[in-house]
């Protein structure tokens, strides 16, 4: 509580919010893409287009369906929050787009082809390999997942007690990241709006600063967003598979955390990229690298379009991840089941120790 308590009713709703009518009116046009997509299987299933049609206009759709709110955003004078939710939505949409065209091509081609249902297409419910309804294309661009099949499994009623508890810690946590960005984040960036001004340790002291704080918040984002807000959909939804996240708490590799921590992205990644990349003969690290640079994409887009400032910060945070991967791999090679906290440990002590001799 270094400077009081800041929490004030501007960063809920302010003047500068009357302004964002245009995003909003771009967001509650993003589900034309959808019906596109759904027309265009339409004719595909009835050999009204050929395939190469039909692919080229899901590329048409879906490459209209993210260059539309980049457009309206740069456009007008909308507030950074207003623009970072509008593409989170953007992405999010662009991505059951893409799975929406990939499994009704694979499905075409299966029936094409001839061949008999097998097992794992079985339990995705694709036994009678129909076209796509309106209904099963509704209920998947609300549902909580990005990876398109025509039937999930369902839960048989609504928990409506388990429901509304998880409703009030949605709205008690979201307010607690309101709590930490204006109590404890924004002091600190206002104070540092030049961190190398003082040189690399004063950079060094901004970044531990904004370290706690932001730790506390991803915290509470993936909390109220992976836990509370994808459960809550799901249960009104009654969608029954609820694995939004694994236990990356755990990871001793960074390749082992970004296959737990974020379930829906990943099994879009593997799905629509890694093994298509692996089916046309490409290698495991070619794929693993395209899987990445995809994913780098798409946050830089959620972050320098609302900013309006394109310095591929996201981009390159993305794609670093790869050579850590590698290391953290070696390490826990070379390393095996040591234990981390030694070095921490260690560090305090040696810490201790010059404090004293000065």
């Amino acid at each position: 509580m270094k400077y009081g308590l800041l929490i004030r009713s501007g960063f809920w709703f302010n003047a500068t919010s009357l302004r964002d009518w245009p995003l909003l009116m771009c967001c509650l046009s993003l589900p034309a893409f959808p019906l596109g997509a759904f027309a265009v299987e339409k004719l595909a299933f009835r050999n009204l287009i050929t395939d190469a049609a039909a692919t080229s206009l899901h590329i048409f759709l879906t490459t209209a369906e993210i260059v539309y709110p980049v457009l309206v955003i740069l456009m007008c004078d909308s507030a950074v929050v207003s623009g970072f939710v509008l593409m989170f939505i953007a992405c999010i949409v662009w991505l059951k787009l893409v799975s929406f065209a990939h499994a009704n091509h694979d499905m075409r081609k299966l029936i094409t082809s001839g061949k008999k249902v097998d097992d794992e297409l079985s339990a995705a419910g694709v036994d009678n390999l129909q076209p796509p309804t309106l209904g099963s294309l509704i209920y998947f661009m609300m549902a909580p997942t990005l990876c398109y099949q025509p039937s999930y499994p369902r839960t048989t009623h609504i928990r409506k007690g388990w429901l509304i508890r998880q409703i009030i810690l949605y709205l008690i946590f979201t307010g607690l990241q309101g709590f930490i960005i204006e109590q404890y984040i924004n002091p600190i960036v206002v104070n540092s709006q030049h961190p190398l001004k003082g040189g690399l340790l004063n950079a060094v002291e901004t970044v531990l600063k904004l370290s706690l704080p932001n730790v506390y918040l991803w915290l509470c984002m993936f909390y109220c967003f992976f836990h509370l807000w994808l459960n809550i959909l799901a249960e009104i939804l009654r969608f029954g598979d609820r694995e939004f996240y694994k236990d990356w708490w755990n990871a001793k590799t960074i390749d082992e955390y970004w296959r737990k921590w974020n379930m829906p992205v990943h099994k879009w990644i593997v799905r629509h990229v890694y093994f298509p990349c692996m089916r046309n003969g490409i290698s495991k690290e070619v794929a693993v690298f395209i899987s990445f640079f995809v994913s780098a994409v798409l946050h830089e887009l959620c972050v320098a379009v609302p900013c309006r400032i394109l310095k591929f910060w996201a981009f390159l945070g993305i794609m670093l991840q790869i050579p850590l991967i590698i290391l953290t791999s070696y390490l826990k090679n070379k390393f095996r089941d040591t234990m981390p906290m030694c070095v921490l440990l260690y560090y305090h002590d040696v810490m201790n120790r010059i404090e004293k001799t000065k």
